[in-house]
């Protein structure tokens, strides 16, 4: 009857929690589940082209393309635009851009577009808004001409963002861009400040506005390249149509500002996210 008892007893006795450092080597090898929700205020790695502070989970894709309709909409009365199909006929400058979360906050990725430019970057996130009044991290790229076979540009920058509510965001984005001028003769540098912002009008559509000003160093006498966008999310994909003074999407490109004709170009941004 005792040893009944005594049976009884221990089998009603909680049982011991698992090591702390059990737990946490667990939780080290999952992505926080915060970081695999998609915010609604910042549902992409970019505004137009300028980054953005969103995280990319440990382990997780993300797959991009960028398409830059090569046909002003200004070239031409209004019957020769309908005529292209609004810019649609007349060529493009596409991207392709793949994302990889190597470790928590960490970031890296490869952008290559049409005009056989290559980009690597590596992003590492250093303060979010959640503790702090703004999020904050570090990019660096390195981008080079003719399948990274020359003209290479380096790229190091800050990204501020400061999240306003449930409803918009507003970025910053200083950076230093080296070998903007191609054409070897005065400044060979810029410091660009980017600055943006994402306003939501319903719950998965976003109007997004960005520019790329040259503060000190080459500008090439050239406009600060300039875009503007209306962002539809479904789920894990983003469709972003947008408008710009220039084809650029890279970090150089952007930099150099509007080298091409005084106009604006039609485009489009897809993203998938793979979780």
């Amino acid at each position: 009857m005792t040893a009944h008892l005594l049976a009884l007893l221990l089998a009603a006795a909680p049982q011991a929690a698992p090591p702390e450092e059990t737990a946490t080597a667990a939780d080290e090898m999952r992505p926080a589940e915060d970081e695999l929700e998609i915010d609604p205020v910042e549902p992409d790695f970019v505004v137009v082209n300028l980054p953005t502070t969103a995280r990319l989970p440990k382990g997780k894709l993300v797959f991009r393309v960028t398409h830059r309709f090569a046909r002003g909409l200004g070239a031409g009365d209004f019957g020769d635009l309908a005529a292209d199909l609004f810019s649609i006929d007349g060529g493009a400058q596409n991207g392709l851009e793949l994302r990889y979360g190597l470790f928590r906050a960490t970031q890296l990725w490869v952008h290559r577009t049409s005009d056989r430019t290559i980009a690597f970057h590596l992003t590492q996130g250093l303060v979010r808004q959640d503790g702090a009044p703004l999020s904050l991290q570090a990019d660096v790229t390195i981008e080079g001409l003719d399948n990274f076979g020359e003209e290479y540009s380096p790229r190091v920058g800050l990204t501020l963002s400061r999240k306003l509510g449930r409803r918009a965001a507003l970025y910053l984005a200083p950076a230093f861009v080296g070998n903007t001028n191609l054409f070897a003769i005065g400044e060979d540098s810029s410091f660009v400040l980017g600055v943006g912002g994402r306003l939501r009008l319903t719950e998965n559509t976003t109007l997004l506005a960005e520019a790329h000003p040259r503060l000190a160093g080459y500008d090439g006498g050239r406009d600060p390249l300039v875009a503007f966008g209306i962002e539809r999310r479904v789920g894990g994909h983003n469709f972003q149509l947008n408008v710009g003074n220039d084809l650029g999407t890279t970090p150089a490109q952007l930099a150099r500002g509007q080298v091409g004709p005084d106009d604006w170009f039609l485009g489009f941004n897809i993203a998938r996210k793979f979780y």
